[in-house]
């Protein structure tokens, strides 16, 4: 396929879903507060949003905002977020990168990418997370269904995140990129899942998808 072509079928992939799911909104509810979406999204790695929803509640009864956290034990932290999975390195994470938030950018978090990957256990996906969602800049959030679905689709042929990160943001308009990838993690989770992908009910069945 030419680049052309994928830019074509790219537009068609964004128009498609924006008719399936006209409001394209995070799974984290993190009620617009850009600190707690960075805590739930360092969560969510190798957990599930619904999972991270549930433990978030308690967790922010206890720890409302970033001075709350960054004056909190590891331990106690810890046990409020065992159930995420690699307990003891996030619970780390999200008082570290408090504390760094309010010694070095004055309580906010960053809208930038080169700030936000000084934070610590935040990456490139997370930090995209941020700037799409919170900042509304161009931003690809390179997870688990925006690589496979992707990939499927042949608007990239990489499973390197940061590599489909650079495909798609070359083939998605700026102020489509956010949206996009909400959106295609919502198809993922319906539609086109890892293992059992619904491709005759799939409105894309004639793009002759990879498997």
């Amino acid at each position: 396929m030419t680049e052309k072509e994928k830019k074509k079928r790219a537009a068609d992939v964004v128009e498609a879903l924006k008719e399936i799911y006209p409001s394209a909104l995070c799974a984290l509810e993190y009620e617009g507060d850009p600190w707690r979406l960075l805590v739930m999204g360092r969560l969510s790695a190798q957990c599930t949003d619904a999972r991270v929803n549930i433990v978030c509640r308690d967790l922010f009864a206890r720890y409302p905002d970033v001075y709350a956290m960054a004056a909190a034990e590891y331990a106690d932290v810890e046990k409020l977020v065992f159930s995420c999975g690699v307990y003891k390195v996030k619970a780390k994470n999200l008082v570290d990168f408090s504390r760094m938030i309010i010694e070095d950018f004055g309580g906010e978090v960053p809208d930038n990418m080169e700030d936000l990957l000084k934070l610590p256990g935040v990456g490139r996906k997370i930090a995209n997370l941020i700037l799409g969602d919170i900042y509304h800049k161009p931003a690809i959030v390179a997870d688990t269904h925006c690589i496979r679905i992707s990939g499927r689709l042949g608007l990239c042929d990489s499973k390197d995140p940061h590599k489909v990160e650079i495909a798609l943001k070359a083939l998605i308009p700026d102020e489509e990129q956010s949206d996009f990838c909400h959106r295609l993690v919502l198809f993922g989770r319906e539609t086109c899942a890892a293992r059992a992908p619904l491709c005759e009910s799939c409105p894309f069945k004639d793009f002759n998808c990879k498997k």
